[in-house]
């Protein structure tokens, strides 16, 4: 029986950077550098099913040739979670579980997979990773969205690792900052990463459900689960050896051939 089921969603069209899982990065695909890391990372996790959610036949006859199944999903589906539960609906036997893994981040650390299970496994209806930012991650970021406002996503979370909100500002606004950045190293901000697991349940509400008016101010489709009243788990992970955030454009392109050339090629 699948336990878990991870769907890799890979569209065929993008306006910034069009057939986009099938791009080359250094060589190899963008789509088989992320089967890669999601076989490495469900190596030991047992009942975990690995797929490839697609709405295009040469990037399923890709994913088969790397040695990954296929699904073939609906190019109308907007969503990556929309072609997860798509792709869940037409398993012989429903998951319990649902990751959705974004096919344009190809370089998160294995372990951030299987903690994103494991919140799952101990009763989380959602999970979601998060990274604590130190004080010069911070200062990066700041200057970052000096240029791309909207890149980058901050988590608010209660002390039980509840998720409070995700915004696209940087939150929390910080009173005293000089004072604080003496007495600890690392600031209160928590960074998002977009990776999702779900219940079956979880996923089915929010898909029926049509996007809410934060969700869409935001462009932050996870405000939905907030406003339905659904938790959000958010774990915390280390922060990448290997960083790059979502490859959408030629330029990120060249920023991680660069990290690669430097760094040599995580991919196994």
């Amino acid at each position: 029986m699948t336990q878990s089921l991870i769907v890799i969603p890979a569209r065929a069209g993008s306006s910034r950077l069009p057939r986009k899982p099938l791009r080359l990065i250094a060589g190899r695909t963008l789509l088989h550098r992320t089967i890669a890391m999601a076989r490495a990372a469900t190596a030991n996790l047992p009942n975990a099913r690995l797929l490839v959610a697609t709405d295009d036949d040469e990037i399923a006859a890709h994913a088969r040739a790397a040695g990954c199944d296929a699904a073939m999903t609906d190019s109308a589906i907007a969503t990556g979670s929309g072609r997860a539960l798509a792709a869940a609906r037409l398993s012989a036997s429903p998951p319990r579980f649902i990751v959705n893994l974004q096919g344009d981040s190809p370089f998160q650390p294995e372990a951030t997979l299987a903690a994103v299970i494991a919140a799952l496994e101990q009763g989380a209806q959602v999970a979601t990773p998060v990274i604590a930012l130190d004080w010069p991650a911070l200062d990066a970021l700041r200057d970052h969205k000096t240029r791309s406002p909207f890149s980058g996503t901050t988590c608010a979370r209660a002390p039980d690792g509840r998720a409070l909100w995700f915004s696209k500002n940087i939150i929390p606004a910080i009173r005293n900052e000089e004072a604080l950045r003496q007495s600890q190293p690392l600031s209160p901000v928590w960074r998002h990463i977009g990776l999702y697991g779900y219940t079956l349940e979880a996923l089915t509400r929010f898909e029926s459900t049509p996007p809410t008016a934060l969700e869409t101010l935001e462009g932050l489709e996870q405000l939905r689960l907030l406003e339905l009243g659904i938790p959000i788990t958010t774990v915390p992970v280390p922060p990448p050896v290997f960083d790059s955030s979502g490859i959408d454009t030629e330029a990120d392109i060249a920023r991680v051939e660069a990290l690669i050339a430097t760094h040599g090629d995580p991919t196994p």
